[in-house]
């Protein structure tokens, strides 16, 4: 049997006989690439607006463009686009932009977590944030500055004492306080356009739960305020945008359980678009905003210095205003 087995295994298989191959003309063919959705070359005097009409229609561009439509139709529509954002976004100095959208009353609305706020009040304060983590980890003094811990701990337990939450508390102490570099608040800015702008803690991830005076509870209960003037935000989101920017975890599993707050309230939210844009697609993002809640779910990967003043000046001259 060996010796048989052994003898035939060269021949086993023959070659096929191909001259029976079915084929048709290339013209019959569905193609997924063809010249008209191909880039065009244009001059730099032929400005923005030639620019992106340039651009090819393929992958990653086509979803740009497709974002961009979303983001212009819902603005004209005076439906809701909005922003959760992580904290490289502020690092970045992003904030300008960000704070130009808001005036334009193209953003409608800001959800943060901890660490974005922090960095959003401290830039207000001193026009810097971010320290050297590697570094002041070596003697325990990272994260203990006490500016930044004693206001929060002031605007959360404000932000409970009045109703209205974290967010617009860490806003209104900004404006009121005038911060040296107050016009380069998120914060700041959403209190006094009254932009819904929520902030989401989650204990234990950021500095300032490190410091003695700081509540938990006053944390927990302002920030869980802010969660639900988020939820009602997202109640209105039918016809809208969502855009997540560099949160990889926190703000993602918020706005899951917002959308299912607004619809187990009976909340019409079906027809939206969600975006995710960060320099890597993470599970939660692509789960939780992209797939879960709506077909309509577009992924921009690339820098947020880069990516975001691209999208801004795709949608502020598609709606034709790029000079305003």
């Amino acid at each position: 049997m060996s010796s048989k087995r052994e003898d035939d295994e060269g021949s086993f298989f023959k070659p096929l006989n191909l001259s029976k191959i079915k084929t048709y003309s290339i013209k019959e063919r569905k193609n997924l690439s063809h010249v008209n959705r191909f880039a065009k070359p244009v001059s730099p005097q032929d400005g923005m607006h030639a620019f992106f009409e340039s651009l090819p229609e393929f992958l990653a561009s086509a979803n740009l463009r497709k974002v961009i439509d979303a983001i212009v139709h819902a603005h004209r529509k005076k439906r809701p686009v909005v922003m959760a954002l992580g904290a490289h976004v502020i690092k970045c100095g992003l904030s300008p932009l960000i704070i130009d959208l808001m005036n334009r009353r193209i953003i409608t609305a800001l959800a943060m977590h901890g660490a974005s706020a922090i960095h959003d009040y401290e830039v207000s304060l001193i026009g810097a944030t971010s320290e050297d983590v590697a570094e002041t980890l070596k003697d325990g003094s990272f994260g203990m500055v006490k500016e930044t811990a004693e206001a929060f701990q002031a605007a959360s337990a404000h932000g409970i004492k009045e109703g209205k939450g974290l967010g617009r508390a860490l806003g209104d102490k900004i404006v009121e306080e005038e911060n040296t570099y107050h016009d380069l608040s998120l914060l700041a800015w959403g209190a006094r356009l009254n932009i819904p702008t929520t902030v989401h803690v989650a204990l234990g991830t950021d500095t300032i739960h490190m410091h003695p005076n700081v509540s938990g509870r006053d944390l927990g209960e302002s920030s869980h305020t802010d969660f639900k003037i988020l939820a009602s935000v997202v109640s209105q989101l039918e016809g809208g945008v969502w855009l997540n920017v560099g949160s990889a975890v926190i703000l993602p599993e918020v706005f899951l359980k917002a959308l299912c707050i607004a619809r187990n309230l009976g909340h019409k939210v079906e027809n939206f678009v969600t975006v995710n844009m960060d320099m890597i697609q993470h599970y939660r993002p692509q789960t939780n905003v992209l797939r879960r809640p709506t077909p309509h779910g577009y992924a921009i990967t690339g820098h947020h210095e880069i990516m975001l003043p691209v999208l801004r000046m795709g949608v502020l001259t598609k709606l034709g205003r790029g000079d305003e």
